[in-house]
């Protein structure tokens, strides 16, 4: 069925049915973020996978997520989003159980490079159906706050499901995960879900494609690559390159009369203002999550599953704040509402910047709850707003923008931070810091990171 084209026509009992649905995917792909990192440490073990084997596994699957969510949100605009959502899910959940049984590295290698490309067909699919669906301004962003929270929650229980699976059997446990869920969808959505696409698009131009995959992937890869190993000529390389390519794509666009990206949108400034937020929001809950996650484990020494669940009340309040963002902003300007969470925000940067060795952890807890409810609003709000300024028949690209927004927000902020965590590091680290007659070798390896260092201490 087509969807119907009002646009304040208020939504009923199967729409709302329809977003449990759109829930289900969400929800997989944020505890599959969570999930491989506990995984990772038996795996690597089992398929003896040498450590650029283990980057691999880890990193392949968000760079394709990233390189193909453009293509994949363009594609369901001409395709149709409810069929591709579909066709994304099966492909999923027959390459989870695939991934689950890999004999080898290289094998698990190549089956997590297309989990990122099915994975890119959920996500956007998901956010421009929800465009679909809910046509009135208010239950549109109720509808976008609850998709968040799911999002949000799934961060949150990945890695305390993670840890109680891998507890109890072997690692490819953490991919079967998705078989029960991905099959759910399959047997509802065609029930609960309308079919959408844009009846006078044109043909998908490969060319774009891949112009956009050599755009994203080589930034997306570099700046993930200073996030581990600090500034360095191949990875500056690669931003360079990919920013060239960029500037073809989008001269490319310009001249196209059914483009790949509508980059006319960007000519709206609410609309490019939305994404700066998305990616500065993105950036600083990027950044400061990788940060604390280094030092609850690091640190604080927690194993990966106590780890996880001191991480619950960041989830909490993300989920909270994103469910009570357009209920303010219902009666109070969305400016002020996200000027207000950034405030909230600011008191919890300041916070986590007094946190030392010995803070005690509900101290550097707080901090982060206070930044997750000040962000959330700009998350929840920017992301409406993107979906409410596109037209219908560019909902499937216009959302595929804001992930991509985010894709590149968590990526950068990890980078920045981490440099500038490493930077301090360093400098601490500096002269006279390490204790008189350390091996040379342990030395170096402290000075290099924290846990080297702790792998030095270790030996004293």
């Amino acid at each position: 069925m087509q969807a119907p084209a009002g646009t304040g026509v208020r939504a009923g009992r199967t729409e709302w049915a329809g977003l449990a649905v759109l829930a289900l995917p969400t929800l997989l792909i944020a505890v599959d973020f969570g999930v491989l990192f506990l995984a990772l440490p038996r795996l690597a073990a089992d398929l003896d996978a040498s450590s650029t084997q283990q980057l691999w596994i880890t990193d392949v699957y968000g760079f394709l997520i990233a390189g193909f969510l453009v293509t994949m949100g363009t594609l369901g605009d001409r395709v149709g989003r409810r069929k591709l959502l579909i066709v994304g899910a099966a492909a999923f959940g027959a390459l989870s159980v695939a991934a689950a049984y890999s004999t080898s590295a290289e094998m698990l290698i190549v089956l997590r490079a297309l989990l990122g490309i099915a994975g890119a067909t959920l996500m956007p699919s998901t956010l421009a159906l929800i465009s679909t669906m809910f046509r009135n301004a208010a239950q549109r962003a109720t509808a976008i706050s609850i998709w968040a929270s799911v999002l949000l929650v799934g961060v949150g229980v990945g890695p305390v499901i993670g840890g109680v699976l891998l507890e109890r059997f072997w690692w490819g446990s953490a991919f079967l995960i998705g078989v029960p869920v991905m099959a759910l969808l399959l047997l509802t959505a065609p029930a609960l879900l309308p079919e959408y696409r844009d009846p006078t698009a044109g043909r998908l131009d490969l060319v774009s494609v891949a112009l956009s995959l050599a755009t994203i992937l080589p930034v997306i890869y570099g700046i993930k690559e200073i996030a581990k190993g600090g500034l360095s000529p191949r990875p500056v390389e690669a931003i360079v390159v990919g920013l060239a390519v960029g500037v073809v794509f989008v001269r490319r666009q310009r001249r196209l009369p059914d483009p790949l990206m509508d980059v006319r949108l960007f000519g709206n400034r609410a609309f490019t203002t939305a994404l700066v937020m998305l990616l500065l929001g993105s950036a600083i809950v990027g950044g400061m999550g990788f940060l604390f996650a280094q030092y609850l484990q690091l640190v604080k020494g927690l194993d990966a599953l106590p780890a996880g669940l001191w991480l619950l009340p960041d989830a909490a309040a993300m989920m909270v704040s994103s469910l009570l963002a357009p209920v303010l902003a219902r009666r109070i300007p969305a400016k002020y509402v996200i000027g207000g969470g950034l405030a909230i925000a600011t008191e919890g940067l300041v916070l986590l910047s007094r946190v030392n060795t010995s803070s005690d952890l509900p101290f550097a807890v707080a901090g982060v709850v206070l930044l997750a409810l000040g962000i959330a609003p700009t998350w929840v709000l920017g992301t409406d707003l993107v979906l409410g300024i596109a037209p219908p028949e560019r909902a499937g690209a216009a959302s595929s923008l804001s992930e991509t927004g985010t894709e590149l927000g968590v990526a950068l902020g990890v980078a920045a931070m981490g440099s500038a965590g490493a930077a301090v590091y360093h400098a601490q680290l500096a002269g006279d810091a390490l204790p008189a007659g350390l091996d040379p070798g342990a030395a170096d390896a402290a000075r290099d990171s924290v846990v080297g260092a702790l792998a030095a201490a270790a030996q004293l």
